[in-house]
């Protein structure tokens, strides 16, 4: 069972993610304490880590991003951003994918994190995710 952590300050946004996830047998824990973050890795081992684009208490999403990086160059990061007009800033290509912040984004998220964790149909049968153009295509 693969282990996912949600750094997100919206309950709402935590909320949504957790149903979707735990419903297709994930184990998901999640936290808006971004100073935690790099504990959460060591000990919640996670397989991907959902991580909010705008976090708040004026943390720099980057430096969480290249902390979460150096403690395992691998591990999967999609970041969560509230607007698609941000989709082309270009930091964001560092990440494995993103999805944009709304009530509807389940079904997208579960096709995102199944192919980033080697699941879906697809995955299988290249056992490669190609990025273009900032998005994730299988």
């Amino acid at each position: 069972m693969a282990n996912i952590l949600i750094v997100d300050n919206q309950e709402w946004v935590q909320d949504l993610c957790k149903q979707g996830l735990t419903g297709e047998g994930y184990t998901v824990s999640s936290t808006d304490d971004v100073e935690t973050v790099s504990k959460n890795i060591i000990s919640l081992k996670p397989n991907l880590v959902l991580l909010n684009q705008y976090l708040k208490h004026g943390f720099y999403v980057w430096d969480v991003f290249n902390d979460i990086k150096m403690q395992d160059q691998n591990l999967p990061v999609v970041i969560i951003t509230d607007h698609d007009t941000h989709l082309y800033v270009s930091k964001l290509s560092q990440a494995d994918g993103y999805i944009v912040k709304s009530h509807t984004a389940g079904d997208e998220l579960r096709q995102k994190v199944s192919a980033l964790l080697g699941r879906g149909p697809a995955v299988r049968k290249t056992k490669e995710i190609k990025k273009h153009d900032d998005k994730i295509s299988y």
